[in-house]
């Protein structure tokens, strides 16, 4: 599009644009290869002196068109697909760190990304250093070295729920010379940008709200093409050349793309984290509607939570940052917009483990999955299924009480939810 429109247009109409006789709808180009005219012209693409496609491993029309729509929502410079949430978080980073480097992250991350950088990327010799929202400024800045590469966190933490402060968090980052990661898949675009808070890099699990029916599997990154990488040297990867691209250097023939541009042509090249065009044809049916959907799925979760805040008789707490008295809502309506924190509530049931377990089994309108920001109402209790093998104990160390439960409010009548919640709720009294 020739100008910015507001977010729910671009929901609809950015990415794509067709000309004169052109299908309406997204096509699917469902190829693995791209045929040219010349060697030239194929020689060219692999010198990275011109655009196109070579391979889907690499890129692929569709694909194209749907990062540019992602592009577009969180305005950034560009965006790459990938295969999964994982695997957006694990090429973020690992674009700009090698073997001895290591990075910052907020201990409330999703779990799966904790065990990907704690685990995992210390397996490949890249450390991850934790950080906490009540550490002291100097207590986080002890953390960085030399040898730190990025700071990363979510915008809206899950499970816990929590908001991330760019005011506090990101200056701390830049004044140690390093970018912000910022995994918004809870708050999708329409609820925060991050670049306007001063993040430099989007990472998003688009099996998430983006996709929003539980179809397909699939991630982002998007570069704010914000971030200085040449300032004092730190990231070779990106300032010196890249010997498998016959010398190329990012920063000079991309610029403001240079992060973005070596995810893709290096990384997605080498890993093969591919997204495929089917997936990325599905993914664009899901965003289309995400902007009206994440305003009902908040709507939604904001009435569920203030029921179940009324339930103290069987209920424990309740964390959902759109309600009033909620420790996060100062920050959620300073980052969020209006205030709307999304579809997740997090409670406790009183009564732990096995109440919790009553609770889940009680319902029927909500469903018993593995999964989250669906358009269905969905509900786990860690405790019981993805932490079930630690103890009460070693639950409450995680920040796992035994009756927690993720509860995902999806886009039915709020009425209706409610009342699922409440027989459930009756059968554990």
């Amino acid at each position: 599009m020739t100008e910015k429109w507001n977010n729910s247009t671009i929901c609809v109409q950015g990415g794509f644009v067709p000309a004169n006789g052109e299908t309406r709808t997204l096509p699917i180009y469902q190829s693995t290869t791209f045929k040219y005219d010349t060697s030239e012209e194929l020689a060219k693409l692999f010198d990275l002196a011109a655009p196109g496609h070579i391979y889907t491993r690499i890129s692929n029309p569709t694909c194209d068109l749907v990062e540019k729509k992602i592009a577009e929502l969180e305005g950034g410079v560009g965006a790459m697909l990938t295969s999964s949430g994982q695997a957006a978080s694990l090429i973020s980073v690992f674009n700009i760190a090698s073997a001895g480097d290591n990075f910052v992250m907020m201990s409330n991350l999703y779990g799966g990304t904790t065990n990907l950088f704690l685990v995992t990327m210390k397996r490949m010799g890249i450390e991850a250093r934790v950080a906490t929202s009540d550490m002291t400024d100097d207590e986080i800045r002890a953390l960085f070295d030399s040898r730190t590469r990025c700071f990363f966190g979510e915008t809206i933490a899950n499970p816990s729920l929590e908001v991330f402060d760019f005011d506090r968090f990101v200056p701390l980052a830049h004044s140690q010379g390093v970018p912000v990661i910022i995994d918004n898949t809870f708050a999708t675009p329409i609820l925060c940008n991050p670049f306007r808070f001063g993040a430099d890099i989007v990472v998003h699990s688009t099996t998430k709200y983006m996709d929003g029916h539980a179809t397909v599997v699939g991630g982002c990154i998007v570069d704010g093409g914000t971030f200085d990488w040449e300032k004092d040297g730190r990231y070779p990867e990106l300032t010196e050349p890249d010997e498998s691209y016959h010398g190329v250097i990012y920063t000079k023939q991309f610029g403001k793309a240079a992060y973005i541009t070596k995810a893709r042509t290096q990384l997605m090249r080498d890993l093969g984290s591919t997204p495929q065009p089917m997936a990325a044809f599905l993914l664009n049916l899901g965003l289309e509607t995400l902007d009206v959907r994440i305003r009902r799925h908040s709507e939604n979760a904001l009435a569920v939570a203030r029921y179940l805040r009324s339930r103290t008789d069987v209920v424990e707490s309740v964390a959902y940052p759109g309600l009033e008295d909620d420790s996060e809502h100062a920050k959620a309506g300073k980052y969020l917009l209006d205030g709307m924190a999304s579809g997740v509530v997090s409670f406790c049931v009183k009564g732990g483990r096995e109440k919790a377990m009553k609770f889940m089994d009680s319902l029927h309108l909500a469903a018993i999955v593995t999964h989250v920001a669906d358009a269905r109402t969905c509900v786990l209790n860690p405790a019981s299924t993805t932490h079930r093998q630690l103890s009460d104990e070693m639950l409450r160390k995680a920040g796992i009480e035994p009756g927690f439960v993720r509860f995902s409010v999806g886009i039915e009548s709020a009425g209706d939810i409610i009342r699922d919640i409440e027989e459930a709720l009756e059968a554990c009294r």
